[in-house]
């Protein structure tokens, strides 16, 4: 080899790291907002999404299908990790949830706003990990209801009985605090 001269390794390191930075950079908000829902707390979902791409990078040679619901599936997981490790509960704050996009709104609807992702998370919080992660991915995230078992490992009908008990906890708790 002459020095200096660039070997195929290092052009296919190129690419892989090109690849890896465009689906970071397409997908990064969606991970962290999904992380986010889940566990309710923005340092772990920051934690929890760091994780997911750095699994991302180990992986990115190695994953078939649909990209996105590997991605949505090692949130679910990662999640599922740091819930499991996690010290107790802490409480979702409003301001946590404030870089969700919003259009123009004024202040009395921006009060609203703050006030239903405050409810919703304090909503998502009661939820078992596996509702929560069910109805985040079809109803947050909106996801079709045939992906969601995919990611989540699980049976169509288990999902579906997921999903519909936790949205009537849900309202429930949406209800009893209105």
């Amino acid at each position: 080899m002459i020095p200096g001269e660039l070997v195929l390794p290092f052009r296919e390191d190129a690419r892989r790291r090109e690849a890896f930075e465009q689906c970071v950079a397409a997908h990064r908000q969606r991970v962290l907002r999904t992380a986010y829902r889940l566990l309710g707390d923005l340092t772990d979902a920051q934690d929890a999404a760091q994780e997911v791409f750095l699994r991302l990078f180990k992986q990115l040679d190695r994953i078939e299908g649909d990209p996105q619901a590997w991605l949505y599936r090692v949130t679910v997981n990662v999640s599922h990790d740091h819930l499991r490790r996690r010290r107790p509960a802490r409480e979702a704050t409003p301001e946590a949830a404030g870089d969700w996009p919003d259009p123009a709104p004024g202040p009395f609807r921006i009060l609203e706003l703050e006030e239903r992702k405050r409810l919703l998370m304090e909503a998502l919080a009661k939820l078992t990990e596996r509702e929560r992660a069910a109805v985040v991915l079809r109803d947050i995230e909106g996801l079709a209801t045939r992906e969601v078992p995919q990611i989540m490992d699980v049976e169509e009908v288990t999902v579906r009985s997921q999903i519909s008990i936790a949205r009537l906890k849900l309202a429930k708790y949406v209800r009893a605090r209105m």
